[in-house]
């Protein structure tokens, strides 16, 4: 089985910075994409951010050029460094990854329990 566990979220004042974390253990052999993903309430989980295992990253467009991916790879860790928060971006943040496992050597996506993020005053 394969386990992804996030940190790093909480509250913050808009303008703001914060930076999760999320770490991949378990049966993984590799692991191609890792992402991040939120989801407000009433509203339906929607992607924030993804990033390859060569490095290539793709973001939303209301999180362009204020939140940046990355990740490493020799720790199976996904970071979202965000900057410049908005109340907008209040969600609960979940982080995706898609793994082949040694068990079956095929893909399966996985997902975290989420962190909560809140931007107020």
């Amino acid at each position: 089985q394969v386990q992804l566990v996030e940190s790093g979220g909480g509250l913050v004042q808009p303008g703001g910075s914060l930076r999760l974390s999320c770490a991949a253990s378990g049966s993984i052999f590799s692991i191609s994409a890792m992402g991040w993903y939120r989801q407000a309430p009433g509203k339906q989980r929607e992607l924030v951010a993804t990033i390859i295992s060569a490095g290539s990253t793709m973001y939303a467009d209301s999180v362009k050029g204020r939140f940046t991916i990355s990740r490493d790879n020799t720790k199976n860790t996904v970071y979202l460094q965000m900057n410049n928060l908005k109340s907008e971006d209040t969600a609960l943040y979940y982080c995706n990854a898609r793994v082949r496992t040694m068990a079956t050597m095929r893909f399966s996506d996985y997902w975290g329990q989420g962190t909560q993020v809140t931007v107020s005053s």
